[in-house]
């Protein structure tokens, strides 16, 4: 049986800001955001949509692909999706 995939995910929070993460189920994760049970910076800003994802094949690999997420500017995040995967 196959290991489920793993997903980084982008979303939006109220105060415009982005937040960055990674699961295996980019849903129930917005929706634990969203209920205060998230991340620690989206319990203090809240997520209003998911701006973009993208599968990988194990979390080590979504890790790497997080981390390099990370090091772009504002700006640059949301296009990073179209080349990931």
């Amino acid at each position: 049986m196959a290991d489920k995939p793993w997903f980084l995910y982008l979303l939006e929070c109220a105060n415009g800001s982005y937040y960055a993460g990674i699961t295996t189920d980019v849903a129930a994760r917005f929706l634990a955001h969203q209920q205060g049970k998230g991340a620690r910076y989206t319990r203090a800003n809240p997520p209003i949509r998911i701006l973009a994802q993208a599968e990988y094949a194990d979390r080590s690999a979504a890790s790497k692909a997080e981390w390099a997420l990370k090091q772009l500017p504002r700006e640059a995040k949301p296009g990073f999706f179209r080349s990931a995967g």
